[in-house]
């Protein structure tokens, strides 16, 4: 079997990405972006065993933010980016769990062996439907996120959308509000505007707000990268971006301005996106799911009216160094003048990155 640590320039990993169906969430051009954003270093490892390859990307995340102490030597974890990241994988891998197995014992000593602790990986709700089916002991359950299929015809994707969304989209239309896709680039101001402005509204944590460095380097992301808006008289009322790789379009970010909420413009723009990705071609448009992929908020009863298709919202969790794991513990619940148990009972993970002020936190979705 062949491990190996590889970075973004490695050949192994653009041929892994022409030869397995894949979304932008794994390609380069996303990891450096990412690893720019966080402050982290963008890796992947490669593992082979004849026609069975795993590519797993991740954000190399150093652990020197958890106390006051300093470490006798580096200690780190690693992350998902923003998004569905999961694990590539050829399709000979999901008849073989026995090399999944394998492969996921070697991945965790070449870890160690760098000096990190943890594993913390969203998995793609859609490439990685297969590996779970046959690897799924090795998967956290967190929640369900939406897609719509585009393979449906137009009266289907109607006739699968909830009465209320119907009658909102239509009002929409009588309204004089129309959806169309643009260059991001072009609408770059409008969108930063309507975004900010909406997550001020919602009160959205930190990790959900961006600087201008993270959006002008989507800009990089090319062809790949999608604009959607809303009009009402020449003004842009509603906006979001979308990612679109090999038949998947991924919904990003987006918002709505406050004096036009009441009339819900983001129902017409995901109808618009879904004609507009089904005529592209397009097998998926994934909306994601709740807050923290709960099945119980507003955000998810909103998203599942525009779609019956469900997707199972998995994490892999993995303590690769025990010892530095539970010491890293130890020196969190110092810092916060409290106890390791009640770090470990906060469901939190990894661990010493919990808050201890609200023990029943989950997990961010993205």
């Amino acid at each position: 079997m062949k491990v190996e640590v590889i970075n973004l320039s490695s050949n192994l990993w653009l041929e892994a990405l022409a030869n397995i169906r894949h979304d932008v969430y794994q390609t380069p051009d996303y990891l450096i972006l990412e690893a720019r954003r966080t402050k982290t270093i963008p890796e992947a490892i490669y593992i082979q065993k004849d026609d069975k390859v795993l590519l797993i990307p991740y954000l190399l995340r150093q652990c020197d933010n958890i106390s006051d102490q300093s470490f006798t030597s580096d200690i780190f974890d690693i992350v998902s980016p923003y998004g569905y990241s999961g694990i590539l994988a050829s399709s000979a891998v999901a008849n073989s769990p026995q090399f999944f197995n394998e492969a996921i014992k070697s991945f965790k000593e070449i870890l160690r062996a760098k000096g990190v602790c943890s594993v913390f990986l969203r998995l793609h709700t859609i490439l990685n439907q297969d590996l779970v089916k046959v690897c799924s002991p090795n998967f956290t359950q967190n929640g369900q996120t939406v897609s719509i299929d585009l393979n449906l015809s137009e009266s289907e994707l109607w006739a699968h959308t909830r009465k209320g969304h119907q009658s909102t989209i239509n009002k929409c239309k009588r309204l004089g509000f129309t959806a169309r896709v643009v260059s991001f680039e072009e609408y770059y101001d409008e969108f930063i505007a309507i975004y900010e402005e909406t997550m001020n509204r919602v009160q959205a944590q930190q990790s959900y707000y961006f600087d201008n460095s993270y959006f002008t380097g989507l800009l990089d992301l090319g062809s790949k990268l999608h604009l959607c808006i809303v009009e009402f008289e020449s003004q842009v009322i509603c906006a979001s971006l979308f990612f679109e790789c090999c038949g998947i379009i991924q919904a990003h970010l987006g918002g709505t301005k406050n004096e036009f909420l009441r009339q819900s413009p983001f129902n017409l723009l995901l109808h618009h996106v879904r004609l507009w990705g089904k005529e592209r071609g397009n097998e998926y448009l994934h909306i994601g799911g709740g807050i923290g992929g709960s099945t119980t908020d507003t955000l998810y009863t909103f998203k599942s009216g525009f779609s019956r298709q469900r997707h199972d919202f998995l994490t892999m969790r993995l303590i690769t160094d025990e010892a530095k794991y539970h010491y890293l513990v130890e020196l969190r619940a110092k810092a916060l003048n409290s106890q390791a148990k009640l770090l470990y009972q906060s469901g939190f993970f990894p661990t010493y990155r919990a808050a201890i002020t609200n023990p029943q936190y989950r997990q961010p979705e993205k």
